[in-house]
């Protein structure tokens, strides 16, 4: 089995995403077009009025989202670390370890967006 296979669950995932992507326009488009919200609906993300069918892809885009920026994190840690125990460039390191952390903090601010909006 050749290595690159390894990729192809990060492919699918990050397709996965696009197609999710692709419904969230699509249903809003659809429910304004129908009169079932307005666009200021969407002004500052979704309103109460969004029906659920509506704002079901955009909730699952974001869950995509945070499961990618974890393995991200995940990913650029595992790096870092195989960089540090190997050639131990300084300037590699620190580079992975505050790319790791700002993935880290899109992580967290993902986060605190869900808990707030709850």
């Amino acid at each position: 089995m050749a290595q690159e296979t390894i990729f192809l669950p990060v492919l699918a995932l990050a397709a996965l995403t696009f197609l999710v992507l692709l419904f969230i326009p699509l249903r809003r488009f659809r429910a304004v077009a129908a009169g079932h919200v307005t666009a200021a609906d969407f002004a500052l993300g979704e309103s109460a009025n969004v029906p659920p069918n509506v704002s079901l892809p955009n909730r699952d885009y974001m869950n995509l989202l945070a499961v990618n920026l974890a393995w991200a994190y995940v990913a650029l840690r595992a790096v870092h670390s195989l960089v540090h125990i190997s050639v131990n460039h300084v300037i590699a390191r620190l580079s992975l370890f505050a790319i790791s952390n700002f993935v880290l903090i899109a992580l967290w601010v993902v986060f605190g967006m869900r808990v707030t909006a709850a």
